[in-house]
């Protein structure tokens, strides 16, 4: 725990841990420190000179966010002196700003115009100076507005903190400007569209490319939630106006590693009102679909799987809710009384890894593994984990990547293990032992024949010597991966799904047939739920597709149920640090579209039985894991069935097909086809 030190800051008594500068120790005590390039979580620059503060005993000010706490001190924030400076500053800032507020997009959350409302200035008392540089609005994402840029650098430093440094300065002093190498337009840099630019700017020098008529931010309804459109399960912040979502932003904690989303969770929202979107039940009639009603489908399904029985099956996606999950499994054993029912997770994973996967904390970690991943923000396989990695190293971490092929994040790392993963975990595991750090005599039996090498031995001195290690795991490999923390340290499975952990945890996983078995062996009735990566129909007498969207696969199915999107629907998930996260319906489902959940009781009812929903307590029970790690053998390795960004890809068809992410994967075939 931090030692903590006593100060006074505008005459209130603060304590605040050793080593926080004065702006965040002031925030604690509810006393705002004006600032416009400050970043919570990186280290204060002092660039806009706003946050200046007195301090008893000194000559001249000092800036507060680059300025320890120190016992003792006297602190004020707010003197005529400190007051007559920022004033000044905000005047200059104002003779270079376009001063068109009343129609800002901005307005109301633009930091330059809160504090010169603060200080009465609607002019500026200097000359009027324009730059009249052209805006980068040739993207359907991000506009760039340079003429409004306060020169902050938060944009730039944000950008280099995840690893993507598409942001720099180019010239100096008034006529300096932010831009990407060559001073190019977004699209023909390494912009991978993430947006983290656009929630550091405080300014509207960075927005929405479709923001404009949208709405003033007073007028939007803001509601927390999480993306299940990867395996991150990253927390969102949605605004809604007139039931509609008008822009998603990143949704962790300010300053936390994790405070991050892809251009996925925050452009793909707009497929919710796509062309493909299902809006109510389809039936195959003489060979076509044809649009009937939800009694209809209903009853045709219902006689369907009665029909059917134990040689019915389903098949789901891990990105559904926990209470989804639920009651999927109870309708298919309880109702349609069949035991095949699986979902995705089975392609990559064995669902034990899930369920015994441990819960740690990125942002306390000091070494990070990386065994048998390669999460990528540019090819946006695990995004917010090489985000939050990355910015973990430029915090002060270590990171160590085993894999037996070549990573973009191993750039960053300070052991490369390079060759297959089990053999590198064996030899850490065995130097770890021989150093004394374990007496399982197990887990030494198991390594006894196991060579080392120089750099093995150096990623386990530094595992040794880490007090918070991780080693984020593929599943694969899961079982080598956790008995290294069985001697020190976390082990985190990630899957390639957002949900995966939640439904292995709510037994959503093959008690008869595997997910494999139900596509080759001709089921009589397969029931797919959620975008399954099918493009071919199986071989299945008859064909039942639950979606939100009308897929390949759907425009080959018998029935066509639509689903509600992860907006239209509450509910639970556990993220793959073992967080149980709330999900608030933040819309209403579009048309006719239905719950999964609500689409199963309510065939439960035509089948004559009676299907609750899940209450919170039955998935609190079920997301808890009370069994610990044991000795597993090391050679375990599952292989997959389809690489991640395959997998990825195809879950998240409706998403790039249906929004304007279609843009982005055209640009980037595109790129790609330059490059070979």
């Amino acid at each position: 725990m931090s030692k903590m030190v006593k100060l006074t800051i505008d005459g209130k008594d603060v304590q605040a841990p050793e080593g926080m500068n004065i702006l965040d120790a002031a925030e604690l005590a509810g006393i705002h420190i004006p600032n416009l390039c400050y970043l919570k979580g990186m280290k204060g620059i002092g660039a806009c000179r706003l946050c200046l503060v007195e301090i008893e005993g000194m000559k001249a000010p000092v800036i507060s966010c680059n300025t320890k706490v120190k016992d003792g001190i006297v602190v004020s924030t707010k003197t005529e002196k400190i007051l007559e400076i920022r004033k000044f500053v905000i005047d200059l800032i104002l003779s270079m700003h376009p001063l068109d507020c009343m129609t800002c997009t901005k307005a109301g959350v633009c930091n330059l115009q809160k504090y010169a409302y603060d200080f009465e200035l609607k002019e500026s008392s200097f000359t009027r100076k324009k730059m009249g540089y052209p805006t980068d609005e040739a993207n359907p994402f991000i506009k760039r507005d340079p003429d409004y840029c306060v020169l902050c650098g938060r944009c730039v430093r944000v950008c280099k903190e995840q690893g993507t440094s598409v942001l720099e300065f180019m010239g100096r002093g008034v006529g300096a400007k932010v831009v990407t190498v060559g001073d190019k337009p977004l699209q023909e840099s390494e912009c991978t569209f993430c947006g983290s630019c656009l929630d550091a700017c405080p300014v509207n020098a960075l927005l929405e490319a479709d923001r404009w008529l949208k709405g003033r931010e007073w007028e939007y309804e803001k509601v927390d939630s999480v993306c299940l459109l990867c395996g991150n399960g990253c927390n969102i912040s949605v605004s809604t106006k007139n039931g509609r979502v008008q822009k998603i932003r990143a949704g962790a904690p300010e300053g936390s590693a994790e405070r991050y989303i892809c251009a996925y969770g925050r452009f793909g929202f707009d497929c919710v009102e796509a062309e493909t979107r299902l809006t109510s039940p389809f039936k195959r009639v003489n060979g076509e679909l044809k649009e009937t009603t939800w009694e209809e489908a209903l009853s045709i399904v219902a006689d369907k799987l009665k029909t059917a029985g134990e040689d019915a099956g389903f098949i789901s996606t891990a990105g559904i809710e926990n209470e989804d999950a639920l009651t999927l499994k109870k309708f298919a054993k309880n109702v349609v009384k069949t035991k095949n029912f699986d979902t995705t997770v089975n392609l990559y994973a064995d669902s034990d890894s899930l369920k015994f996967s441990q819960t740690a904390d990125i942002n306390k970690s000091d070494l990070i593994v990386l065994a048998g991943l390669n999460p990528s923000q540019w090819k946006r396989v695990l995004p917010a984990l090489d985000a939050s990695v990355r910015r973990r190293v430029n915090g002060g971490a270590k990171l160590i990547v085993i894999n037996s092929s070549d990573t973009k994040i191993a750039e960053v790392a300070t052991v490369i293990l390079k060759g297959d993963e089990i053999s590198s975990l064996k030899g850490i595991a065995k130097f770890l032992i021989q150093k004394g750090l374990s007496s399982d005599k197990k887990l030494e039996a198991s390594l006894k024949d196991v060579g080392t090498s120089e750099e093995i031995e150096k990623a386990a001195s530094l595992f040794a010597e880490a007090n918070s290690p991780i080693v984020f795991s593929s599943p694969p490999i899961f079982d080598a991966s956790a008995n290294i923390s069985l001697i020190k340290g976390k082990v985190i499975c990630v899957p390639l799904e957002s949900n995966a952990r939640g439904v292995a945890l709510m037994g959503l996983t093959s008690e008869g047939r595997t997910y494999k078995d139900m596509i080759s062996d001709g089921m009589k009735v397969l029931y797919t739920v959620g975008e399954v990566p099918l493009n071919k129909k199986p071989d299945t007498d008859f064909l039942i597709v639950q979606n939100s969207h009308l897929t390949d696969l759907a425009k080959q199915a018998d029935i066509v149920l639509p689903s509600a999107t992860f907006l239209e629907s509450a509910g639970t998930m556990v993220d793959y640090m073992g967080r149980l996260k709330y999900l608030p319906k933040v819309i209403e489902p579009q048309g006719e579209s239905k719950s999964h959940r609500d689409i199963f009781i309510h065939l439960a009812k035509i089948m004559g039985a009676a299907l609750k929903r899940p209450t919170e307590a039955e998935v609190k029970k079920a997301a808890k894991v009370k069994t610990k790690l044991t000795v597993k053998p090391f050679d375990r390795k599952k292989v997959f069935d389809i690489s991640a960004d395959e997998f990825i890809e195809s879950v998240n068809a409706s998403v790039i097909n249906g929004s304007r992410l279609l843009w982005l994967k055209e640009s980037e075939k595109a790129m790609a086809n330059t490059l070979t």
